[in-house]
């Protein structure tokens, strides 16, 4: 899918309760999982121990919860690109939830929907709706509603 662009910031006003973009598929593989219980120091098996995984409840390692909401940026990045601005600003979250456990393996996108624009000085505020969506399933892997500042 052809990533939307946007000439400028001050465009997606007119765009609040629309879709802004979708991101490229992103697989998520083991080693990945193995990286982000390194760098967290969460080694639940579930996570980690692929043969215990097996025959556990998911019935394969699954992605840790904070691993795919970490992932937002990157879904961003190739979800909706826009031209003027030069920085933006992780502000905070306003809700989060995991629907559905993303197996080792799986594909994940994103799809973005804004729900406001303030304007800043210099720049907005953005409160997008972020969903993970996991190929094949109908759950999404993560819903969240993701604050940003963008500046020009």
């Amino acid at each position: 899918m052809p990533m939307t662009n946007y000439a400028t910031l001050a465009e997606l006003q007119a765009r609040v309760g629309q879709e802004l973009g979708t991101s490229d598929w992103l697989t998520v593989e083991q080693a990945r999982i193995d990286q982000f219980a390194a760098a967290t120091g969460d080694h639940q098996w579930i996570h980690t121990d692929p043969a215990r995984a097996a025959a556990g409840p998911f019935g394969a390692t699954v992605a840790h919860g904070f691993l795919t909401l970490s992932l937002l940026p990157l879904l961003f990045d190739t979800g909706f690109h826009i031209a003027d601005v030069r920085m933006g600003i992780n502000y905070g979250l306003n809700r989060v939830r995991f629907p559905a456990p993303v197996r080792v393996g799986s594909r994940l996108r994103g799809r973005f929907k804004l729900l406001s624009f303030e304007a800043l000085p210099g720049g907005a505020q953005l409160v997008v709706e972020a969903t993970v969506d996991i190929d094949g399933s109908s759950k999404p892997a993560c819903v969240a509603e993701t604050v940003s500042r963008r500046y020009t």
